[in-house]
């Protein structure tokens, strides 16, 4: 009996439909992921004059990525483990590399409605403009940052096999993220700390998204600050794809 194994396009796009199909049905916790940086683009509409507009738009594209990488793709991940889908998904005639590229397709979607979402939020609340050149840098940083805490959250979802401890985890370091980055970043924890914070994973993607924004300041510590984004990514998505496991059992 012949087996008929199907063209790699066509299991990419059956796994990208039921992708997109397990994302719309889990919509409100898509939806949660969004807002939070429409709050921050909110609340932070009277540093506009005094830190500028990069700087808003910058810290809140950062914190919605990590809301992307670490509550996200790490909670949908452990949950269909747990489940067993990928160990279906493993044993059938599909190359496995195509499983995972369409989980993160579809996180990379998610990642440039986000940053088009905070674009229009930071026009239409805070009356933020920038140039057409800095939009289009500030997609590709966004790109680049995104895949550090995609990789992060495939680091805590490679290491951690209990679903609820990987919610826990992520949640803890999100937190984490939000008091050490963000206040660190606003000088409330001292000027000592807020240059810690700047080489941290928060700080490298904010300051690359921020001097994408505002090519003109572009710097070499913006460079620096892109090839340390760069290498966090390759360290947590190494460290991800050494420790995972496709079944908890």
């Amino acid at each position: 009996m012949e087996i008929i194994i199907p063209k790699t396009s066509t299991v990419m796009g059956a796994l990208l439909r039921a992708d997109y199909t397990t994302l719309w049905r889990n919509r409100r916790a898509s939806f949660m992921v969004l807002i939070i940086p429409m709050i921050i683009v909110f609340s932070w509409k009277n540093l506009v004059a005094t830190a500028g507009g990069a700087f808003v738009l910058s810290n809140s594209i950062t914190l919605g990525l990590v809301a992307i990488g670490l509550m996200g793709y790490t909670n949908s991940i452990a949950r269909d483990r747990d489940k067993g889908i990928f160990q279906r998904l493993r044993v059938s005639p599909l190359p496995l590399w195509t499983i995972m590229v369409s989980r993160l397709l579809v996180q990379l979607s998610l990642i440039l409605l986000l940053t088009i979402i905070v674009f229009i939020a930071g026009f239409q609340l805070d009356h933020i403009t920038m140039s057409i050149t800095g939009y289009v840098l500030a997609f590709l940083s966004s790109i680049v940052g995104g895949a550090v805490y995609l990789g992060l959250g495939q680091a805590i979802v490679g290491r951690i096999q209990n679903p609820e401890t990987v919610n826990s985890t992520a949640r803890l370091i999100y937190f984490a993220f939000i008091i050490v980055g963000m206040f660190g970043e606003l000088g409330v924890l001292g000027d000592k700390f807020k240059n810690v914070v700047d080489w941290t994973p928060y700080g490298t993607v904010k300051n690359i998204l921020a001097a994408s924004l505002e090519p003109v300041r572009w710097d070499n510590h913006s460079t620096l600050s892109l090839l340390l984004t760069i290498g966090y990514a390759i360290l947590f998505t190494t460290m991800g794809i050494k420790w995972f496991k496709w079944s908890t059992k």
